[in-house]
């Protein structure tokens, strides 16, 4: 097939410890994530010369090396180059419904979407695990939003364990539109303020994740109780971005006083989520919400826990 359209979910945190810095410079996390129904649709179709092409109508979406998206493709059609001179370059146009720099992953599932598309349109075979090891080349969410569902991370995000799928639960999310957080810089504050708690052991740090593995939150989820997920939820990064944005607080405090399971920040922001039982009352607390914090800029989505990652669009 000379096309393929792919629909490509967000993912939430439902919990983001710290653990300390890896000899690679990157953080030592674990996390537990989880793919949601609102969804990017990306449209791949071969265009017979060897070039690359990203097309997408969101203002803040780049059209050129600098979009990951593209940079699947590039690295596939380097890794593959027979298989690229074979077929040609390829049109990538991003359908966006994500919201961007929200974290919500959406950069990241665009490109978890390339890679899943080349594989099926060049007929490499690469396995799951193959895929998710190029797309750990990519960024340290790309490896999840291939397999998607609900899933421990560890290491910077990229060592996966699945875990039993949540897709009865739903989910309010809310973003100020002119709001984003950089997450190198939530990183690099958390580190500068909370870098005296990290454990700099290699065992220590080990024992710690294996804690999260068999911790209450995988335990609750195991166990499908939906009122201790919500109990449960933990972000670490929400120490340095509600300080910093007094707002996303005030949001936050709004979500939580609505009878929910639970509300926090996702990922390193500024998107905040409540969760709910049912669509009903995810529909219920946004209304209460929307018209409690009365701000234009204030954007909304509900969405449904998914229990896939990247899926052919039908």
């Amino acid at each position: 097939m000379r096309s393929y359209s792919l629909i490509a979910p967000a993912k939430i945190n439902l919990y983001l410890e710290i653990i300390g810095d890896r000899p690679d410079g990157y953080h030592e996390l674990a996390m537990v994530l989880q793919s949601i129904s609102l969804a990017d649709r990306i449209d791949i179709r071969a265009i017979g010369i060897e070039t690359i092409v990203v097309r997408c109508e969101h203002p803040l979406v780049p059209a050129d090396a600098d979009n990951i998206a593209y940079r699947a493709a590039s690295l596939l059609g380097k890794q593959f180059p027979d298989v690229f001179a074979r077929y040609g370059g390829v049109e990538i146009t991003i359908n966006k419904q994500i919201p961007v720099a929200a974290g919500l992953a959406g950069g990241s599932t665009d490109a978890a979407a390339v890679l899943v598309g080349l594989d099926l349109m060049w007929e490499l075979g690469l396995t799951q695990g193959e895929l998710q090891e190029l797309g750990a080349q990519l960024g340290s969410d790309v490896p999840f939003c291939i397999s998607g569902g609900t899933a421990l991370a560890t290491g910077r995000g990229e060592v996966l364990s699945p875990l039993p799928n949540l897709d009865q639960l739903y989910v309010v999310l809310a973003k100020y539109k002119n709001l984003s957080i950089s997450t190198p810089w939530s990183y690099r504050t958390y580190r500068q303020e909370f870098g005296h708690t990290y454990i700099d052991d290699t065992e220590a740090r080990e024992n710690s994740i294996q804690r999260v593995h068999s911790g209450p939150m995988v335990s609750a989820i195991a166990h499908q109780d939906n009122i201790e997920i919500g109990k449960l939820l933990h972000n670490d990064l929400e120490k340095v971005a509600l300080p910093e944005y007094p707002q996303l607080l005030k949001l936050r405090e709004a979500f939580a006083s609505q009878n929910v399971l639970g509300a926090m920040m996702s990922g390193s922001g500024p998107t905040i989520f409540a969760l709910t039982e049912s669509l009903a009352q995810a529909q219920e607390v946004e209304a209460t919400v929307k018209a409690k914090m009365a701000d234009p800029g204030l954007e909304f989505w509900i969405a449904q826990f998914n229990s896939s990652g990247i899926t052919i669009a039908h």
